[in-house]
């Protein structure tokens, strides 16, 4: 079969999509895929082929003043206005790729992101879509501190929805008008899950014990799905850390700081009050004035299924691949959170006590050394380890995701001769 896969966001997106295409071309299926033009190289280093560009580059986008600085807009208009711009960013280029990259495919896979793009080509091009969801971002009471009554929960949800295709809308009817399609006359998350959409949930039960029953195994939760590439610096890594006490990890993926000298500034200090050696993965951080030690370890990209469990504690920004690939290690997480979908998981690193979770731009020296000392108390480290026997291996995820999609596509190829 041919599955055409397009996802837009960071590489904490991007991946999950990457490690089913992966499995699905180990079966001998046809896989094409688009992804941001920042994230060509890494599908490529993947092993995946060449992939189309898909939209903007979304690390410009992280950068942008409206995603860390959205709370500080007053104006109502003035956040609509700008979410508007931020949000619809490359939406008629994208839905021009998926076009071509979706022609005789059996089936279309995206992200969390943007899926009224695909799934305005999947209307248009009759054929099914499944999307993977990083967090639980359909209507349920898991995510809320406290109970409330279900029509109460039904009637919020369904106002965030509707307050979300007002600030897209625009950008989709003109992306139906070019397709072909009728002016929709409802909310566009209503109209993908009523058209029978795919929503495979791409983490684990352990966060969120009681979605499969409440959404009565309609959205099947799969586990976080992960690559677990290599780098070049595995053995250089591997031998610092045998060379000492096992490290605290710092890493922040894809997200922007004000000042990252200070950040780093701030880590070591804390690790020298701890005693405790600091290994900081410094992602898009531009680091080149800054001087480390023979106890502060700065270096790129590292491999998390093999640098996590060897270390004391691991400290991030809470992204949900990051946040699964750190609780599977078995080792306490601090979340420090940024932005995006990250207070959703620094909730649940609360909500279970593997862990301490609180917002980057409010953390100090004081509070930072204060959740470390929490999280690597005998209670956390022991919570942490079992936490980590429950979660489901990324090979197992990729795999239960693949037979999901075959026989969505199947379905697809019986509807479409019927």
């Amino acid at each position: 079969m041919t599955f055409a896969i397009a996802v837009h966001g960071t590489r904490g997106d991007v991946e999950p999509c990457a490690a089913v295409a992966r499995e699905l071309l180990r079966r001998g299926h046809q896989v094409r895929m688009a992804v941001p033009p920042n994230l060509l190289d890494f599908v490529a280093a993947a092993g995946l082929g060449t992939a189309a560009e898909y939209g903007v580059d979304s690390q410009k986008q992280l950068d942008a003043d409206i995603f860390r600085d959205w709370w500080k807009l007053q104006n109502p208009m003035t956040v609509v206005r700008r979410s508007r711009e931020y949000v619809t960013q490359g939406w008629a280029e994208m839905s021009e790729t998926l076009t071509s990259l979706a022609t005789d495919a059996d089936l279309i896979l995206t992200g969390t992101t943007y899926q009224e793009v695909a799934a305005n080509v999947a209307e248009a091009q009759r054929i099914p879509l499944a999307a993977l969801h990083y967090f639980p971002c359909r209507v349920n009471s898991e995510m809320l501190p406290v109970r409330l009554p279900t029509p109460v929960l039904h009637t919020g949800w369904s106002l965030v929805e509707w307050v979300h295709w007002k600030v897209m809308r625009k950008a989709e009817d003109d992306q139906r008008r070019v397709l072909g399609l009728p002016q929709a006359k409802v909310r566009a998350i209503r109209r993908i899950v009523e058209g029978g959409a795919l929503e495979i949930q791409a983490y684990d039960k352990v966060f969120y014990p009681g979605l499969t029953e409440e959404w009565h195994g309609t959205r099947p939760l799969v586990g976080s799905l992960s690559l677990q590439l290599p780098t070049a610096a595995d053995d250089e890594l591997a031998a610092w850390i045998a060379a000492g006490t096992p490290p605290i990890y710092f890493g922040f993926g894809s997200m922007p700081v004000d000042s990252p000298a200070d950040a780093i500034a701030m880590i070591t200090s804390v690790c020298a009050d701890l005693g405790e050696r600091a290994l900081i993965s410094t992602g898009v951080w531009d680091v080149d004035d800054v001087a480390a030690n023979d106890r502060v370890k700065l270096v790129g990209p590292v491999n998390h299924s093999t640098v996590f469990p060897a270390c004391r504690a691991v400290v991030h920004h809470g992204g949900a691949g990051t946040v699964a690939a750190s609780v599977r290690s078995g080792v306490p997480t601090v979340v420090l959170w940024v932005g995006a979908d990250q207070p959703v998981w620094a909730s649940r690193i609360n909500r279970l006590k593997v862990g301490v979770a609180q917002r980057f731009s409010r953390t100090s020296k004081r509070s930072l050394t204060k959740a470390l000392r929490t999280a690597l108390t005998p209670e956390y480290q022991k919570r942490a380890r079992e936490a980590a026997a429950r979660m489901t291996p990324p090979e197992q995820s990729a795999a239960a995701t693949a037979d999901l999609l075959e026989a969505a596509a199947r379905r697809g190829r019986v509807a479409s001769t019927a």
